[in-house]
């Protein structure tokens, strides 16, 4: 039996005092104990002798340890899980004596995963006496299974524990399938870069969960180039989810004190860091109001010198938020510049009009030149959710065919259905299908299922089109004259000047088709001097727009639009504005305007830019209706079938 299935079989020790989905919260912290120290072992007395020469000088220790374990961290107990067993009566507290000797960052990891909860439950259940004998012997030496391979062995009890979690599981933890072709997508055009000897790159996840995708990442390079190193960075919210991934990477070789403990938006624990490669699943549509004020400040004071001055979503989704922290981590282009994948829903596509945040976001992307794909995934492909979602791929160094290019890929129709649903997760992509998308993406070649557009494809400029004012007032009408005379403001007029304007009424035409002659014609037959606020309360009430009226003019004898009539028209950035409106607009409206005073604030130009990906749009199909005569037949047969059920019945 594999280390792996041993491992695994510790969680027949569990049953009935615990949970399937809580095995992980005892097997991954106990995996990563005696991973640590079988690491230590060669080092381990080299240490113990270091301490104890240095512990009564009051110096920093730290150093010193480090050096002489020749790893990153250290610990300074006589204790190993075989000595535990010798003193039964006391492994709780031997034990919880053996985990707090590890230097602070190993420490951490107990510490956020509540381990000493842990052993308390299974002391109280007799079962930790029997763990740490099962533990004690593995054999997890670098010798017997390397970093890799204990990398990957980890992971899987990772996998396998969040999917017995189901519909928790999403919230931390990414589908494999989904996970590996992100990371193909993301490495697929450097491969060249990749495969040289002794190459060193980062790998950034600011919402790294488990660390599903650092994993991936490392694996998808060693696969590549078992010479290359990859650096990985990461940042988690969620306190057990970082200690699972900070002991992934722990047991990978990495650097953990790379790994991050805090919300990545309003505390970057990686400031002025720069990355070579990012990958992303942020949560799907989460508000941000907790950290608008820092996120909103941070806008508002740096601009574009900090992460989010292209512009601010709507506090109910952050996505674009995350999308926006990724870009301001990318190398600059001179120094190698860097690549982007990022799981999104379909939301960031489009939501927002011209001149919201996330209109200007998606504007900033495009118009730098940034995105290079999008692709559509099938549905029902996440633990906690079904809905659609789709993987953006962004680059600041584009290979010279896809400059001021995207390419959009439906793969919505690929996946195969799971045997066993996990959750809201029912599909699953193969292998086959994740290299027939990967291969997609890298032809770059117009198909069915692949577009490619310019970037500006996905601009326009929304104008404001004006129609004018045209007032016919009808001074008999009673419900109007009703409101009239129940209208607060009116009340509030001497009642001799109501009288009047009543009596008044009463004399003119029952329809006025002008504002100007209803003005004049009132404003003789009334003693005192009407005010505009006045004629603007009976216009409120006793007119009516009427297309057969008299034009509206202000003062100086330019038409008044009417507000209620006022509409916008989006047009295409490669359209001439007015060419557009003479075409399009006039034919139908023909006394209607452009209002040149909405200008857009980043080009002076008539109308607001905006920016949209529609993408079902572009890959729509139209299927004809069935010919009545099919239905008839159909119906027919289906009516025949009934009568025959009940006629046995």
């Amino acid at each position: 039996m594999s280390i792996s299935a041993l491992i695994w079989s510790t969680a027949d020790l569990l049953r009935g005092d615990y949970k399937q989905s809580d095995y992980g919260k005892i097997i991954l912290p106990f995996t990563l104990l005696r991973r640590l120290e079988c690491v230590l072992e060669p080092t381990r007395d080299a240490v113990l002798n270091e301490y104890e020469a240095r512990k009564s000088l009051n110096v920093p220790l730290e150093q010193f340890l480090v050096r002489k374990s020749n790893n990153s961290f250290y610990n300074i107990s006589k204790y190993t899980l075989s000595k535990l067993m010798a003193d039964s009566n006391n492994i709780r507290e031997n034990l919880e004596s053996y985990i707090t000797s590890f230097s602070a960052n190993a420490r951490e990891v107990f510490e956020k995963y509540e381990f000493d909860k842990q052993l308390d439950k299974l002391n109280e259940n007799n079962l930790l006496y029997m763990i740490v004998e099962k533990f004690s012997s593995f054999d997890l030496s670098p010798e017997k299974v390397s970093n890799h391979e204990m990398g990957l062995m980890f992971e899987e009890l990772i996998r396998k524990f969040a999917e017995a979690s189901n519909e928790t599981a999403g919230e931390h933890f990414t589908p494999r399938d989904i996970v590996r072709l992100t990371t193909s997508l993301v490495f697929a055009l450097d491969d060249e870069v990749l495969t040289k000897n002794a190459v060193v790159r980062s790998l950034y996840d600011p919402t790294a969960g488990t660390g599903g995708f650092l994993s991936s990442g490392s694996e998808y390079i060693y696969e590549l180039n078992p010479n290359a190193t990859l650096v990985t960075f990461g940042q988690e919210l969620n306190p057990e989810s970082y200690a699972i991934c900070k002991a992934d990477m722990m047991i990978k070789g990495q650097d953990v004190s790379n790994i991050k403990h805090g919300n990545t938006l309003s505390d970057d624990q990686l400031a002025n860091k720069k990355f070579d490669y990012m990958l992303s699943n942020p949560p799907f549509g989460v508000e941000w109001k907790k950290v608008q004020k820092i996120v909103t400040d941070e806008h508002t004071q740096k601009g574009y010198a900090g992460r989010f001055g292209a512009g601010l979503p709507r506090v109910s989704d952050g996505s674009l938020l995350f999308l926006l922290h990724l870009i301001s981590k990318m190398n600059p282009k001179e120094e190698g510049g860097s690549r982007i994948g990022i799981i999104l829903n379909g939301s960031p596509l489009f939501t927002g009009g011209a001149g919201s945040g996330e209109s200007e976001i998606r504007r900033y992307i495009l118009e730098n030149d940034l995105l290079e794909a999008i692709i559509a995934m099938p549905t029902d492909m996440f633990f906690n959710t079904g809905i659609s979602t789709y993987i953006w791929i962004l680059s600041n160094h584009k290979e010279e065919h896809r400059k001021n290019k995207v390419q959009l890929i439906n793969a919505s129709s690929m996946g195969e259905s799971m045997r066993k649903s996990l959750g809201s997760k029912r599909k699953q992509l193969n292998d086959i299908q994740i290299d027939e998308i990967v291969r997609t993406y890298g032809d770059f070649i117009s198909s069915k299922e692949s577009k490619i557009f310019d970037t500006r494809d996905f601009g326009y400029r929304r104008i404001t089109v004006e129609r004018p004012l045209q007032l016919s007032y009808f001074t008999k009408d009673e419900t109007k004259l009703e409101a009239l005379k129940n209208d607060i403001a009116f009340e509030k007029i001497d009642a001799e000047t109501q009288k009047e304007i009543f009596e008044a009424l009463k004399t003119m035409d029952e329809k006025i088709p002008s504002q100007k002659l209803f003005e004049k014609e009132i404003s003789k037959k009334v003693t005192s001097k009407l005010t505009a606020s006045n004629l603007k309360l009976l216009q409120k009430h006793l007119s009516e727009h009427d297309e057969e009226a008299e034009l509206v003019k202000d003062s100086k004898g330019k038409l008044v639009a009417n507000a209620d009539l006022r509409d916008y028209e989006n047009v295409p950035l490669n359209q001439d504005i007015n060419e557009y409106f003479q075409k399009e607009v006039i034919p139908h409206v023909p006394l209607a305007w452009i209002d040149e005073t909405k200008t857009d604030a980043k080009d002076g130009l008539v109308g607001i830019v905006g920016y949209e990906i529609p993408f079902n749009r572009h890959f729509y199909e139209y299927v004809p209706p069935r010919e009545l005569a099919v239905i008839d037949e159909e119906l027919e047969t289906l009516t025949k079938e009934i009568l025959e059920i009940l006629h046995e019945v």
